[in-house]
């Protein structure tokens, strides 16, 4: 009984700091998409002036200067749902800061039972085990790929990552240089699968590493 309740609080501080970590990055996301409109009347009379100077090679050049910062704050992958476009998309703005390409497909399928809450839980370990390995690689030599959409009557997820050496596996979990803590978030991932009557796939090999989840649609 008290082993259990510990195992709960730890359960639990763990979400809650999962989830402040989250609504940090999201916030990082949305001060610069209020920068960018808080600059927006100022765009709007440098390219009216040049205009009226008859400028028009300098507005181009301002509107392609704006479109490329335009295109790193917007929102690049849409879910269906609010809270996966916010972790999705705050590591993918993450991944990028630290030069590592990512190629995502994502859609959630109607049907699909995983609460907003427990889906971040598993996309943001994911994602935060794919950015760590990464890191460790030259810049060339990293990629992250996502997939998430349903599979025949099933609700599946696919990480795909660059990494190093293959990983041993130690009771039915991966080994990691982070220590406990990074097991104890590969540990969360499978028991909320399984909470859902799913099942989670993990594969290294040289040079990259895979996840994977399948969970019955309603």
């Amino acid at each position: 009984m008290i082993f259990q309740k510990w195992i709960d609080r730890r359960i639990e501080a763990y979400q809650s700091d999962l989830i402040r970590k989250y609504c940090d990055e999201v916030e990082t996301m949305y001060k610069k998409m209020r920068g960018w409109r808080h600059d927006y009347h100022n765009h709007i009379q440098a390219l009216q002036a040049s205009m009226a100077l008859g400028k028009y090679d300098e507005v181009n050049t301002y509107l392609r200067q704006l479109n490329d910062d335009l295109t790193g704050v917007d929102v690049t992958v849409k879910t269906g749902r609010v809270m996966v476009d916010a972790i999705l998309n705050g590591k993918m703005n993450i991944a990028a800061q630290n030069e590592i390409p990512v190629n995502a497909k994502a859609k959630i399928p109607d049907g699909t039972p995983v609460t907003d809450v427990d889906l971040c839980v598993v996309i943001g370990n994911l994602l935060d085990n794919a950015i760590e390995e990464n890191k460790k690689l030259l810049p060339e030599e990293r990629f992250i790929r996502i997939y998430i959409a349903q599979k025949n009557t099933q609700f599946y997820l696919a990480f795909t990552n660059a990494a190093g050496k293959k990983q041993e596996k130690r009771e039915s979990v991966f080994a990691s240089s982070k220590g406990a803590e990074h097991g104890f978030g590969l540990s969360r991932v499978q028991s909320i699968v399984k909470k859902y009557g799913g099942q989670f796939f993990a594969d290294s090999e040289d040079g990259g590493f895979t996840a994977e989840v399948l969970i019955p649609l309603e």
